[in-house]
């Protein structure tokens, strides 16, 4: 199934995208136009995969979590990696051979961050 949908929120300039792991995503609505292709979701340029994601809403303001204005420059060990699930800013997971420069979601037992790859 695929269909395209047009979006219109009068006083809200914004749609927001939780997803499952409690992260935030949200997207301009002006000009907006939502794309659904088989389990894919497309917003503008924020793919999603439909079943992580837990809920969608219009907001006032822009709630995406960890944004990159937010990224703290951290070196870290690389073992930490090791047991780590990594997911790219789309929701993909990827492995650490896969990692090119860019900005990536790490998630451990302990907590989930964000790291930069230079």
């Amino acid at each position: 199934m695929a269909g395209t949908l047009p979006t219109q929120a009068e006083d809200y300039p914004y749609l927001t995208f939780e997803l499952t792991d409690g992260a935030k995503a949200s997207v301009a609505v002006d000009g907006l136009t939502l794309n659904i292709n088989g389990t894919t979701l497309t917003v503008g340029q924020e793919t999603f995969t439909i079943s992580n994601l837990t809920k969608m809403y219009f907001s006032e303001t822009d709630e995406t979590t960890g944004s990159a204005d937010g990224i703290d420059e951290v070196k870290t060990d690389e073992s930490l990696l090791d047991n780590a699930e990594i997911y790219d800013l789309k929701g993909r997971k990827v492995t650490r051979a896969q990692m090119q420069k860019g900005v990536y979601i790490v998630k451990t037992k302990e907590r989930t961050y964000k790291i930069m790859v230079r």
